[in-house]
């Protein structure tokens, strides 16, 4: 990768504006790879650089790749309306890189949501095309029975919908839970497909992409973390 001045640097990052990043770097608050950096025309080779602001270190990151286990009354929005947004659970320097979900949970759905600034990224995990299973786990407000499972394997008419949308895969969880897999993303899917079925969502809980699983992340609601390579390629539609 070419080089990066490091007023240009820290504003790839999301430190703000040119200007305000060579304001930081004249006041002594930048350092580079453990060493005071005064000059912010110092030409850096970004690959693998660690820095700090302010005193907290970063690395640098060309994209960002991460993995949030979304809480309960968080809207999945740039611009929410009635409840926080996601970008108030991670670092500022996020927003000024239009760091964004990709998809999204209801206000009320928790688990498993990707966030990038990659826009082909994005773009790839929010397809339809690509097939990847996303892997759910629902709370029910009557008895999960044979029937209910069957129905939503079957297949299930939606308004709106030209032809029935089905599970890939269903099971009972316990007797008023269950996981369902879907690889499609339509507007509130699991909630209107149980109530197609003759049910009631009362809590959902997305456990999985692709074969990226939440529990493996060890996230609490509301943590997150950076993504590897090795988790994102958990990311990419299974083998046929």
């Amino acid at each position: 990768m070419s080089k990066l001045t490091l007023d240009r640097m820290l504003q790839s990052q999301g430190f703000g504006s040119r200007k305000w990043c060579r304001q930081l770097v004249e006041d002594g608050e930048v350092t580079v790879n453990g060493e005071p950096a005064d000059d912010y025309r110092l030409a850096l080779d970004p690959d693998h650089l660690v820095f700090t602001v302010f005193g907290e270190e970063w690395i640098y990151r060309q994209h960002v790749y991460i993995a949030l286990n979304k809480p309960v009354d968080i809207e999945c929005s740039r611009k929410p309306s009635h409840h926080p947004g996601v970008l108030t659970l991670l670092p500022e320097q996020f927003t000024w890189r239009e760091v964004q979900p990709v998809g999204r949970l209801d206000h009320d759905t928790t688990g498993l949501l990707l966030m990038s600034d990659d826009g082909a990224f994005i773009h790839a995990q929010s397809s339809p095309r690509r097939h990847v299973p996303k892997v759910y786990v629902a709370t029910t407000h009557d008895p999960v029975t044979d029937e209910l499972l069957e129905r939503l394997r079957r297949g299930v008419q939606l308004h709106d919908e030209p032809a029935p949308l089905a599970a890939q895969r269903c099971a009972r969880v316990s007797e008023h839970e269950l996981e369902i897999v879907l690889e499609q993303g339509k507007y509130h899917q699991v909630k209107r497909m149980l109530a197609a079925a003759g049910n009631h969502c009362s809590a959902l809980r997305r456990i999985a992409i692709g074969g990226l699983m939440l529990d493996a992340l060890g996230l609490a609601p509301g943590q997150w973390c950076y993504l590897v390579p090795e988790q994102l390629a958990l990311l990419a539609p299974a083998a046929p």
